[in-house]
């Protein structure tokens, strides 16, 4: 096999950040600080009190060993029944403790994942719309799952285990050292040699399983993918491609799971020969230390006899098996902090900025025609625009007054897709865009709302820059009708509501009646309350247009975005669909993104973009005056795409 052969195998060397499980154990003592330190507690006292048998043992065989050299029973009964009574005592602490243990960790390791999962929805709703452009919804989903489930095996069973197992290691090799310095040294080559094959074979294992756990993201977010796509699946007998893109990424997700577990599979069996033998050697060694009559070393000064080789024998394989233990739990801890490590990274990714110092509040006129910030809810809005320099606070009336100058802008680096972008649209107008896909149009509407930061040039907003305008108060003055209807779980009502969260059912309905949908929502079984499940999939797309556009229209914004809303329904229900949107757009400044031509005839200003430049603008009119490529494509057998 060449050394390529070889290594096209051999596991990749996959590097957690440091400090992860720092972290893990400073978040569960964060979450529950006063019950992880009682648990804390029991875990030792149950840790020490498995290791400390042992003297017990040695004392009552001891005894038993001199009551038969001297043949007085009498005598040794009572020591030999108080050292009874002790040791029961001590495994009533035991139970005590392992039970309290227990019982604190169910809730430590479930409130944990619980503040952990709020804080991964509250991350994921701060992140920039370029974090879900550049991680699949699988993958995201795959960290509240899998990778929280491997996360509280690592609290609730790893690290507990291998606490209790260093602890009674340490204890272990403290009494086989004041038991026998040269059994001692026997049990630390042996050891030694379990640490070698661990480091080893859970080294590769460990690998792989981190491996593993990145792999499970990337098939979730693959099945999801075609979840979604399963119509364009269908339409395009596309079932059998789709079956072997998936068996690609299933086949190496085995390959790396298979890996994972032969290597760990692998290691419980060495290593249980290896204590078996080192119990062998241990108890063959001590043997010939009897005959040879070897002064035993120690620091108890204890002989070599029955009731120092019996218990030790007993303490070396309680060694060994707990050595053994911690070794089990490497694929668990591997795994726990593989989940945990994506769990951080979501939790550390960078929030999306917002510098914005301008606020949106409600406004009113004071009796010399002076805009200023009202109390309650008066039907005006202004920006409040507070001024370091002097610490003067000016209002300006919100009216939807939107401005670009000289915009350029770039998802990558070096890649523009957008240059030199200079327009206005004033109070009540409507502004249109048309162009080929790619060309930019919904490009320029992310940008007014701040979805994306541009590279150069400005964009103002009723004569303020929008960077200094804060995204939520910027994105609320906003209302947005987008191709891709998105229903949410619950009833119609809330579906509106979603537009103003503390809107009335009247509100709600004046909405859908303004916009049209009140006609077939009546007709629904429940009206109003019938449950929405699926996104939508019970209803036409017409209709979750509709109920869209009056969530829309309830927000009552003084601009309005609608994206391409009526290219992917039929002709009849786009007349419904468009005279909802035009009640909506009276008295507003609008952005139409067009698909149809024949839907933005009434633009004030048709502008034509071409590769993220402005080619031609104007009306409808002298657009088609000037023969240019707005001539050509309206004129034209074809609508853009």
């Amino acid at each position: 096999m060449s050394k390529k052969d070889r290594s096209a195998g051999s596991a990749p060397k996959i590097k957690l950040k440091k400090g992860i499980i720092r972290r893990v154990v400073a978040t569960v003592f964060k979450c529950y600080p006063v019950r992880t330190t009682i648990a804390l507690v029991c875990l030792i006292v149950n840790a020490a009190v498995m290791a400390i048998p042992s003297i017990f043992m040695q004392r009552i065989i001891a005894l038993v060993e001199d009551s038969y050299k001297t043949g007085n029973w009498e005598a040794v009964k009572v020591p030999i029944l108080t050292t009874a009574f002790t040791l029961a005592g001590i495994y009533v602490i035991s139970v005590a403790s392992s039970f309290t243990f227990y019982r604190l960790m169910a809730v430590i390791t479930q409130g944990t994942l619980k503040t952990l999962r709020c804080e991964m929805f509250s991350k994921m709703e701060s992140l920039p719309l370029s974090f879900f452009d550049t991680n699949t919804d699988g993958d995201i989903m795959s960290r509240y799952t899998n990778d929280t489930d491997t996360l509280r095996e690592l609290i609730s069973e790893c690290l507990p285990q291998i606490m209790i197992s260093g602890i009674v290691v340490s204890v272990l090799m403290g009494i086989m050292l004041y038991f026998s310095v040269w059994l001692t040294l026997v049990v630390v080559v042996g050891v030694a040699a379990m640490f070698f094959v661990t480091k080893k074979i859970g080294g590769l294992s460990a690998r792989h399983f981190v491996g593993q756990q990145k792999i499970i993201g990337k098939e979730e977010g693959f099945v999801e993918e075609m979840m979604h796509g399963q119509r364009v699946i269908k339409v395009f007998n596309h079932e059998q491609a789709a079956i072997d893109d998936f068996n690609k990424v299933n086949e190496e997700l085995f390959r790396e799971s298979e890996r994972a577990n032969s290597y760990g599979n692998v290691l419980a069996p060495i290593l249980n020969n290896i204590g078996n033998v080192l119990y062998v050697i241990i108890a063959f060694a001590a043997g010939v230390f009897m005959i040879s009559d070897l002064e035993n070393i120690s620091f108890s000064g204890l002989a070599f006899s029955i009731s120092v080789v019996v218990p030790f024998l007993n303490m070396a394989k309680q060694f060994a098996g707990n050595i053994n233990r911690v070794s089990h739990q490497i694929t668990t801890m591997v795994m726990g902090l593989a989940g945990a490590d994506r769990i951080f990274t979501l939790i550390d990714t960078e929030s999306e900025k917002d510098n914005g110092y301008v606020t949106l509040v409600n406004a009113e006129y004071d009796e010399n025609g002076e805009i200023r910030e009202a109390s309650e809810r008066t039907g005006i809005w202004a920006w409040k625009h507070p001024h370091s320099a002097d610490g003067t606070v000016t209002y300006t009336e919100l009216k939807g007054d939107v401005r670009l100058f000289d915009v350029d802008f770039e998802y990558v680096p070096g890649k523009r897709v957008l240059t030199g972008i200079s327009l206005y649209a004033k109070p009540g107008q409507k502004v249109a865009f048309v162009g080929a896909t790619g060309a930019g149009k919904t490009t320029i509407t992310n940008l007014i709302n701040r979805f994306y930061d541009i590279a150069d040039g400005k964009i103002r907003y009723d004569g303020i820059n929008i960077n200094k305008i804060r995204k939520s108060d910027l994105r609320r003055s906003l209302g947005i009708v987008l191709q891709d209807t998105n229903l949410f779980t619950g009833t119609v009502m809330d579906n509106i509501r979603y537009g103003k969260l503390d809107a009335t059912d009247e509100e709600c309905i004046a909405a859908a009646k303004l916009t049209g949908a009140d006609e077939f929502i009546e007709k629904l079984p429940d009206g109003y309350l019938t449950e929405i499940k699926g996104g939508g999939a019970s209803l036409s797309q017409g209709q979750r247009q509709l109920i869209s556009i009056a969530r829309a229209a309830v927000a009552n914004p003084p601009v309005m975005i609608l994206d391409e809303a009526t290219s992917s329904i039929d002709t009849r229900t786009e007349a419904i669909v468009q005279r909802g949107m035009d009640a909506l757009m009276q008295g507003r400044t609008v952005f139409v993104i067009a698909h149809r031509l024949s839907t933005v005839k009434n633009a004030n200003v048709i502008i034509v973009l071409d590769h993220g430049k402005i080619i031609e603008r104007g009306s409808h009119e002298e657009l088609i005056a000037a023969k240019g490529q707005y001539y050509s494509l309206y004129t034209g057998a074809f609508e853009l795409e």
